[in-house]
């Protein structure tokens, strides 16, 4: 059975850190890269950053560029989204993806977790 499973979500103070963490079971997590995905209220599904087979952190929003980094543990086939800075506009209910190639487009992706919500307070 797939499963991507998202946690590390809560209420943190604008300026604050949070770490969430994206596990996956049931496909071979080798063959797939992650995409952070967020969501906020009223607004439609965007993508954050794709960690990609090579390492390297993908961003498909200029906002969190020098603050959000995406890694990978194989061990634990796991990727994480390290969130500093945060800001008021961060707040959002969190997603990771998994799919064969990087892109923006939610719909072109094959497994997706149940959500985390981060909530960044002004």
């Amino acid at each position: 059975q797939v499963q991507l499973v998202e946690s590390g979500g809560g209420l943190v103070q604008a300026g604050g850190s949070l770490t969430l963490s994206c596990a996956a079971s049931g496909f071979t997590f080798d063959d797939y890269v992650i995409t952070w995905f967020r969501q906020a209220p009223g607004k439609e599904r965007e993508g954050v950053l794709c960690r990609s087979f090579s390492g390297l952190n993908i961003y498909y929003l200029d906002s969190v560029k020098g603050r959000f980094t995406a890694s990978k543990d194989n061990a634990k086939n796991t990727v994480y989204l390290q969130m500093n800075s945060l800001k008021s506009e961060d707040t959002a209910v969190y997603y990771c993806a998994a799919k064969r190639s990087c892109s923006a487009y939610a719909p072109s992706y094959d497994y997706w977790g149940q959500g985390t919500q981060v909530t960044v307070s002004s």
